[in-house]
């Protein structure tokens, strides 16, 4: 077993990823998940489609990208979870660690939920790959959701099947579990997307998708808002990639030193993207082909792709290989934030693997219960205005702590009340591959932080 004998503590040496290619998987399978496959096509549905696209990507290059070495920065250098690792790189007397608290409650919060809707993608492709949708009339289709919403002990099943083997595959250990899972699951899901793409893209009338998807229309932009266009495509491309709570910087601190983290970041999202883009080919062209809105919100995977396969042929099995994708897609990520919670008290509390799956495992099946139960039991309940428990969680997660997180991390990495710019420059270009410019340093000091900024007020407003 390959280990990383640098910066061992308590005379432990830390276990890293076997290989890049491990490294690149896990990093993307962490990053790759619902907001992908589920909420960008809708997103860009919503939005105008290509124009939207436009954007997106453009933000994806001048702050994600960015943000992800900085994240991954901290965990290589540091060889540690997040607040060990806030702690080892902070100056002394300082508290930017306070951040790494958040973090870990970031991540258990994004479980509470996140866990819920993983099994949904279980579900369905149970549903479909038993046979639930076949014959059924397409006016019936949004009753298999309701009725699944429901009934908080299916719901509850899927989501418990989901904690279950995703801290059973962390038991394994880094290499021999999330790394080899990962690699499996994602290889899979890469293969699965393509073949799914190209049903799509031979469907009659899928033209019309594509044009809507790829072609700019900047008369429908206007229509909707460029203003609006242009903010959604920021957060979404903020958010796509799980930064700003520590997903990313557990697996940098697995990571080897051999490679740039600039290079190695380009790669984790242009993976991503292709998952993202490549979702976008076989939602649109299917959604145009068959008539069916294309911005039809959260509905679009449960209520409105299921309808459009029951008008294919053989439309069974190509609902099956979609949420064979889905569930793939959530479940890699469901994995990499679960190992930080691992990472997370082998590190802090000294605590072995076993007990810190074992203890983690019984925490998130109980802690996942209530957004279970505020579908159906526990309805009524509205935490944060008037959301509902899982949209609470999410407005947690999504709107103040990843836009709030990645700009500590950023202000942590370029400042010099923080790390340094000097060591993080350092850092981010040790190893072979692309390097980070110096000159990029007045931007991430006073434009990146103004950006991220407007994300964050925009989410609470």
């Amino acid at each position: 077993m390959r280990v990383w004998k640098e910066n061992e503590v308590d005379g432990r040496s830390r276990e890293t990823f076997a290989s890049r290619i491990g490294f690149i998987l896990v990093s993307a399978g962490c990053a790759i998940g619902i907001g992908n496959v589920w909420k960008f096509p809708y997103v860009a549905g919503a939005n105008g489609g290509a124009v939207f696209l436009m954007f997106y990507l453009l933000f994806l290059v001048i702050m994600g990208i960015p943000v992800m070495t900085m994240e991954l920065a901290v965990g290589r250098a540091s060889r540690k979870s997040i607040v060990s690792g806030y702690k080892v790189l902070e100056k002394k007397g300082s508290k930017w660690h306070i951040h790494g608290w958040f973090c870990t409650a970031g991540c258990y919060i994004l479980m509470m939920y996140y866990t819920t809707v993983s099994g949904w993608m279980l579900a369905y492709l149970y549903k479909f790959a038993s046979g639930t949708f076949s014959g059924i009339q397409p006016d019936k289709v949004s009753d298999v959701f309701t009725d699944m919403l429901e009934n908080p002990v299916e719901m509850g099943i899927f989501m418990a099947i989901t904690v279950v083997f995703g801290f059973a595959v962390l038991s394994l250990g880094v290499q021999k579990g999330l790394e080899r899972v990962s690699k499996y699951m994602m290889t899979g899901l890469l293969l699965l997307i393509v073949v799914l793409a190209v049903n799509s893209l031979t469907l009659q009338g899928a033209g019309e998708g594509i044009s809507f998807y790829l072609l700019p229309d900047w008369s429908r932009a206007f229509e909707i808002g460029l203003g609006n266009v242009i903010s959604a495509a920021m957060s979404q491309a903020f958010f796509t990639l799980s930064i700003g709570i520590g997903s990313m910087e557990i697996l940098g601190s697995y990571m080897s030193k051999d490679h740039t983290l600039t290079g190695e970041s380009i790669r984790v999202c242009a993976l991503d993207t292709f998952v993202a883009v490549i979702a976008g080919l076989i939602i649109f062209p299917a959604c145009f082909s068959y008539g069916v809105n294309p911005d039809q919100g959260p509905s679009l995977i449960f209520v409105t792709l299921p309808t459009v396969f029951l008008n294919m042929a053989g439309g069974r099995i190509w609902g099956t290989l979609f949420f064979i994708f889905m569930t793939c897609a959530s479940f890699s990520t469901v994995t990499a934030v679960f190992e930080n919670l691992v990472a997370w008290m082998t590190d802090s509390l000294e605590w072995s693997r076993r007990k810190a799956v074992i203890v983690n495992l019984i925490f998130v099946l109980i802690a996942s219960i209530p957004c279970v139960l505020g579908f159906n039991v526990w309805s009524g309940l509205h935490l944060i205005g008037d959301r509902n428990v899982m949209d609470s969680e999410d407005f947690i997660v999504s709107n103040l702590l990843l836009p709030g997180g990645a700009l500590i991390y950023l202000l942590f990495c370029v400042t010099d009340a923080g790390w340094g710019q000097e060591e993080y420059l350092k850092e981010v270009n040790t190893g072979k591959g692309i390097r980070m410019p110096r000159g990029l340093i007045p931007y991430f000091r006073y434009v990146l932080p103004v950006l991220i900024a407007i994300i964050l007020i925009n989410g609470l407003i």
